[in-house]
């Protein structure tokens, strides 16, 4: 499996879920899409691409089971987000609910609406262990009819690798004109529930990470009822046409990652479920592993089609996120291995990844040279 790939044989990539990795056959698609433009760049922009971008942009919405007129590319799952926030013209007294899994640069986003609008933004805490019912009561409670407008919460967080229950929230939200949008950005390659299923009023997920695709390539989904005004962050040529136009046409933007995208999705499918609950059970394996070494026994279970783990650190070690990234960086230094360190409320959680190119002695090897360097 390590040969689909073109990473560096000589560290363990554990850490797939940050930047995800090309396969060699999408690296070759979406140089093939380059060479094409660079053939004839009026051709490609002025009358061929678009419609490689629909069909490219129509089978990766066949994959994820969402509605094909819903969905647009964007960069990532930050870039719709901005779209989002656009879109609710949020502003001052206006309530923003998200949790404290947010992804930092979400939280950066509202900051900037707090400041320039005066948008109130209320953090609810969920514990790692709380359950889908006590998530969906504490949102629940959080929402001030009239106030609150907007609910942002993670399909799979990223500090914390913990799987939220987004039907079951959209459910308990529905008739409170409280607009819901999933930051799905794991999603994509490593979950099976079809994106329309989840009643969200907003969903974007990243094909860069679990979807083998180019990075710089996500699916906007936004339900019907939306979709005549949606605003782009980045008003360009596309913004006189519409829903999903007016999200992705913006002038010479290199697209090749959107039109190879469905070259990553093909080999997901050609290795199948198996190949996903491998991950599943080897990264579980691999948190045991590592938490054994460091002497943690009480280890968060995200779930069985999760394939990410955290580990929390002893107390005191990478509280911080200076902290977090020094001790990221000395893992991959000393023990030639990559992880993802989040300090999440005061706690340094060490992230795993499972893919199909890792193997069991990879962890067992973090195993071994963890305790020491800590």
């Amino acid at each position: 499996m390590r040969e689909l790939f073109s990473m560096d044989p000589g560290v363990a990539h554990l850490n797939h879920g940050s930047f995800g990795a090309v396969p060699l056959r999408v690296q070759r698609e979406q140089q093939r899409v380059r060479d094409l433009v660079e053939w004839n760049p009026m051709a490609f922009y002025d009358r061929d691409g678009e419609a490689l971008v629909v069909d490219a942009r129509d089978r990766l919405a066949d994959f994820l089971g969402a509605d094909r007129e819903g969905c647009a590319f964007v960069a990532n799952a930050t870039s719709g987000t901005a779209i989002v926030l656009n879109t609710m013209a949020l502003g001052e007294g206006d309530e923003v609910i998200v949790t404290d899994h947010l992804y930092n640069a979400v939280g950066v986003a509202l900051d900037e609406l707090r400041r320039q609008r005066g948008v109130i933004v209320t953090t609810v805490a969920i514990g790692l262990d709380a359950t889908d019912a006590e998530i969906v009561a504490a949102l629940v409670s959080a929402v001030r009819p009239g106030r609150t407008k907007l609910m942002i919460i993670d399909h799979i967080a990223s500090a914390t690798a913990k799987l939220f229950p987004i039907t079951a929230i959209a459910a308990a939200l529905a008739g409170s004109g409280v607009a819901l949008h999933a930051d799905a950005a794991h999603s994509p390659g490593m979950l099976s529930t079809p994106v329309t299923s989840l009643g969200a009023d907003f969903w974007v997920g990243n094909l860069h990470k679990w979807g083998y695709a180019p990075r710089g390539t996500a699916l906007l989904h936004v339900a019907p009822q939306w979709r005549d005004r949606v605003t782009p962050a980045v008003p360009s040529r596309g913004a006189v046409l519409g829903f999903p136009a007016s999200a992705e046409q913006q002038g010479t933007r290199d697209v090749s990652g959107w039109i190879a995208a469905p070259a990553g999705t093909e080999l997901l499918t050609e290795l199948g479920a198996a190949s996903r609950d491998r991950n599943v059970r080897l990264v579980a394996e691999g948190q045991r592993v590592v938490a054994e070494a460091l002497g943690v026994t009480h280890l968060p279970d995200p779930g069985p089609e999760v394939s990410m783990r955290v580990v929390p650190l002893p107390p005191g070690t990478a509280s911080t996120r200076a902290d977090a990234n020094e001790l990221l960086g000395r893992i991959a230094r000393e023990l030639h291995t990559e992880v993802n360190i989040a300090a999440w409320n005061g706690t340094g959680l060490l992230r795993l990844c499972g893919q199909i190119y890792n193997t069991p002695d990879e962890y067992a090897a973090l195993a071994a040279g963890l305790p020491k360097l800590l």
